[in-house]
């Protein structure tokens, strides 16, 4: 595992250098193509045109991933993690977590106590929903809508294997997250980066480059500001905002839901 993840970081680094190298690419073209600016001009607002076309088609049909809840959640188990129902002692908390895998405070989470949680699923405390609310390509964060691109890949992803290998992907893509203002991986990138994770195919690739669950992913967001949610990430425990953060700040909460 320890190879597989380097090798994948190692991967995920390449594709950064040859972003910045494009990027680099992409600007002194500008630079020479100024003395043509009427035509650039006349052929980026034809190209606004189409663009605004296509983000409409794109938002038009909202579809759920196969095994989300009637209200966007993706939840992961304790019959998940291989604990039989018999054998839970109590009934287990629901723990919710909104994100956006572009934030930086998401990613700090997850380092923090993405695992923590997990492990309380594992051991049959809670159940844990992740909902996603991809607000910052709204803000600047990224200037090729990563946020929702991304949630839409790691869906899709889920679509085509299971909430394990959901949950790793996030994971990693956590770890490999591009600076926020800055663009990250292309849907071909993100199809390529999931493939260790057992995503394939045309059924995957398609649900990826087409954003699939974009609009989904929108209206996601769109039900999480009408709870009251305007950033990540937000956690509720037990149906309440909880500030806690830290594995020893969530245990305590976890508690106090159960009391």
């Amino acid at each position: 595992m320890t190879n597989d993840r380097q090798k994948r970081a190692e991967r995920a680094e390449q594709m950064r250098k040859q972003r910045d190298k494009e990027s680099k690419r992409e600007r002194n073209v500008i630079t020479l193509g100024i003395i043509g600016v009427v035509v650039v001009l006349v052929g980026l607002a034809a190209f606004g045109i189409q663009q605004v076309s296509s983000d409409n088609e794109r938002v038009s049909d909202v579809i759920a991933p196969e095994s989300a809840t009637d209200d966007f959640g993706i939840t992961y188990t304790p019959e998940d993690a291989g604990v039989a129902p018999a054998d839970l002692e109590e009934e287990p908390v629901e723990v919710e977590l909104y994100e956006d895998l572009q934030c930086p405070a998401c990613q700090q989470f997850e380092a923090l106590s993405g695992q923590f949680l997990k492990d309380k699923v594992a051991s049959g405390e809670i159940t844990l929903t992740y909902r996603p609310f991809s607000f910052l390509d709204e803000r600047g964060g990224s200037p090729n809508d990563y946020s929702k691109r991304a949630n839409n890949a790691a869906v899709c992803l889920l679509d085509a294997t299971d909430i394990t290998s959901f949950l790793d992907f996030q994971s990693f893509l956590y770890a490999n997250q591009p600076t926020e203002g800055r663009a990250g991986p292309e849907d071909e990138e993100l199809i390529e980066l999931a493939e260790p994770f057992g995503a394939s195919g045309e059924t995957f690739e398609s649900c990826v480059t087409s954003g699939k669950h974009i609009p989904w992913i929108v209206e996601s967001k769109e039900a999480g500001a009408e709870r009251g949610v305007s950033g990540t990430p937000t956690v509720f425990i037990g149906g309440e905002v909880s500030e806690a953060r830290t594995p020893e700040d969530l245990q305590e909460a976890i508690d106090d839901a159960r009391a």
